[in-house]
């Protein structure tokens, strides 16, 4: 029961969020956009960054970084070095990518896995950061694209719904 209470709660939550479609999905985006690039611990800093440029919903962009999670770091990072490299003209495998990817699967923690990263040097670094701009670019855009209807459905579910509450009311 309890599983069922919070999925409620966060449905409601959801559902509330505030902001104009466009912002929310743009947020969205940006989140989405910074969960597929391999910076795990700054994620969150870079969606917040580009929604205050570019005015997006910085709570949806913080939600959509949850994309990135420990369930599924390692086909980002799979994905993003293996597209990364074969644009840069690197090999897809070598002991350093190996070396990260085992890092990811045991479960190491993030600031350790952006160590391994950072010092692999800056060939390694650019395909990571590539092929995660490329994921993020994207993925981001389609999720744009995804929510912006959803947040337009939301919005005006909820226009109407206060517009019949509202009927109610006065017609008593």
């Amino acid at each position: 029961m309890k599983f069922q209470r919070q999925i409620k709660y966060y449905y409601l939550r959801f559902i509330r969020l505030r902001g104009e479609p466009h912002e929310l999905a743009l947020g969205v985006a940006f989140g989405v956009f910074s969960g597929m690039m391999p910076v795990v611990p700054f994620q969150t800093v870079l969606a917040i960054t580009l929604s205050l440029l570019f005015k997006g919903s910085k709570i949806t962009a913080a939600l959509g970084t949850w994309v990135s999670n420990p369930l599924n770091w390692y086909f980002i990072y799979y994905y993003s070095y293996r597209l990364g490299a074969w644009i840069i003209g690197l090999p897809e495998k070598n002991a350093v990518f190996s070396s990260v990817m085992t890092a990811v699967r045991s479960g190491e923690a993030p600031m350790i896995i952006v160590g391994k990263i950072f010092g692999a040097g800056t060939a390694f670094i650019s395909a990571f950061l590539l092929g995660g701009f490329i994921l993020g670019i994207v993925f981001g855009g389609l999720c744009f694209f995804i929510f912006l209807p959803i947040f337009k459905y939301i919005r005006a579910w909820r226009q109407s719904r206060k517009e019949r509450r509202n009927w109610r009311i006065h017609a008593q």
